[in-house]
C-alpha cells in the first residue's frame, strides 16, 4: 500500500510543510525511521529524533517549533498521537479487509449471514446462526448453534464461540478466545464426589468490546454472563459464570474474576488481580496489579491495592512500616537486652 503525503494530510485534516507529493508505504518509530516511512512526534522526550530521523514524513503538533533544520516533510495536526492512532486503525481496516468464503468450510442449516462477509478455510458455523454484515471469520473458528454475531465484528483464527451466545457489533475477538465454555459448577454428593451442575445459560457480549488472546468467558449457570458495551479485556483472563462487567471497564492480563461478581462501569483492573465470587465492585474503581479482592467495594472511584486489598493510601503507609519491620525488630531486641 502506498499513499502520498497529500492523501494522508487530507485523512487527518492536517497541514503540510514540505513535499505533498512524497510517497510512503509503511509506518515507523521516529528513532527508526527510514525513507518511505511515516512517523510521529507526540512525546517531548523524543524531540531530538525529529532532527535526525530518516522517515519521509512526520506527524507533529500544530504548536511544534523547530529549533534546528528538519529534512522530513511535516504534517501538522491538533493531536499527533491521536492522528497516528487513526492511521493505525485505517491501516488495520485495509489489512483486514478480506471478503469471500474460502474452501473448505462448514455452514449448518438455517444459518444466515449479511453482506461483505469473510469466512476463512476450515471455519465451522453451526445451525441457526445469525451473522451480520462486514463480519470477518478467520480460519479454524468454531461458532456453535443458535449464536448471533453483529455487524463489523472480527473473529481471529482459533476463536471458539459455544452455542446460544450473543456477540454484538464492532467487536474484536483475538485468537484462542473461548466464549461460552461451562462455568465451574460442582457440588459434593454423599459419596464425597463432585457432581457437575449443568450450565444452561449463555454469554452476552455487547458492542465495541475487544477480547485479548486466550481469554475465557464462561457461560452462566442460568441467565447470562454479560460483558457490556465498550469493555476492553486483555490476554489470558478468566471470567467466570454469571459475572457482569460494566461499560467501558478495562481488565489487564492474567486477572481472574470468580462467579456472579458484578463489576461496575469505567473500572480499571490491573494485571494478575484476583476477585472472589458474589461481590460488587463500584463504578470507577481502580484496582492495582496483583491485588486480591475479598470483599465488595461500595465506594465509587476508590483506588485499592494489596491482598487483601484496601485503600491505596493506607496500603502505601502500611508498606513503609512493613519494610521497616526488620529494623524495628532489631531495636526491640536491643532494648530487651539493655533492660536485662
Amino acid at each position: 500500500m502506498e499513499f502520498t503525503v497529500a492523501q494522508i494530510a487530507q485523512l487527518l485534516k492536517g497541514t503540510i510543510e514540505g513535499n505533498a507529493d512524497e510517497k510512503i508505504n509503511r509506518l515507523s518509530k521516529i528513532e527508526e525511521g527510514e525513507p518511505g516511512s511515516l512517523t510521529f512526534l507526540a512525546n517531548p522526550l523524543y524531540t531530538e529524533y525529529i532532527y535526525t530521523t530518516k522517515a519521509t514524513v512526520a506527524i507533529v503538533s500544530k504548536n511544534f517549533i523547530a529549533e534546528k533544520p528538519i529534512n522530513t516533510t511535516l504534517i501538522r495536526v491538533e493531536n499527533p498521537y491521536e492522528s497516528f492512532a487513526q492511521l493505525l486503525e485505517y491501516y488495520n481496516q485495509i489489512k483486514n479487509n478480506k471478503t469471500g468464503i474460502e474452501q473448505p468450510h462448514y455452514i449448518g442449516s438455517n444459518t444466515k449471514y449479511g453482506e461483505n462477509i469473510y469466512i476463512g478455510a476450515f471455519a465451522y458455523i453451526g445451525n441457526n446462526v445469525k451473522i451480520g454484515s462486514n463480519v470477518k471469520i478467520y480460519p479454524h473458528v468454531y461458532i456453535g448453534d443458535n449464536t448471533t454475531i453483529g455487524d463489523n465484528t472480527i473473529l481471529f483464527s482459533g476463536v471458539k464461540i459455544y452455542s446460544d451466545c450473543v456477540i454484538g457489533n464492532s467487536c474484536t475477538i483475538h485468537s484462542g478466545v473461548i466464549v461460552g465454555s461451562d462455568g465451574f459448577g460442582f457440588v459434593p454428593n454423599s459419596e464425597n464426589n463432585y457432581k457437575k451442575v449443568p450450565q444452561i445459560g449463555n454469554v452476552v457480549i455487547e458492542d465495541f468490546v475487544e477480547i485479548g488472546a486466550n481469554t475465557t468467558i464462561d457461560r452462566a449457570t442460568l441467565g447470562s454472563t454479560i460483558i457490556k458495551k465498550g469493555v476492553k479485556i486483555d490476554n489470558l483472563i478468566q471470567i467466570a459464570h454469571n459475572v457482569e462487567i460494566g461499560e467501558n471497564t478495562v481488565v489487564a492480563a492474567q486477572t481472574g474474576i470468580a462467579g456472579s461478581t458484578k463489576v461496575g462501569s469505567n473500572c480499571m483492573i490491573g494485571g494478575q488481580v484476583g476477585i472472589i465470587g458474589h461481590l460488587t465492585i463500584a463504578k470507577g474503581t481502580k484496582i492495582a496489579a496483583q491485588s486480591g479482592i475479598g470483599q465488595s467495594i461500595t465506594k465509587e472511584n476508590e483506588i485499592v491495592q494489596g491482598s487483601p486489598a484496601f485503600a491505596i493510601g493506607d496500603y502505601k503507609r502500611s508498606y513503609v512500616m512493613f519494610r521497616k519491620l526488620p529494623e524495628l525488630m532489631n531495636k526491640v531486641n536491643a532494648l530487651e537486652k539493655s533492660m536485662k
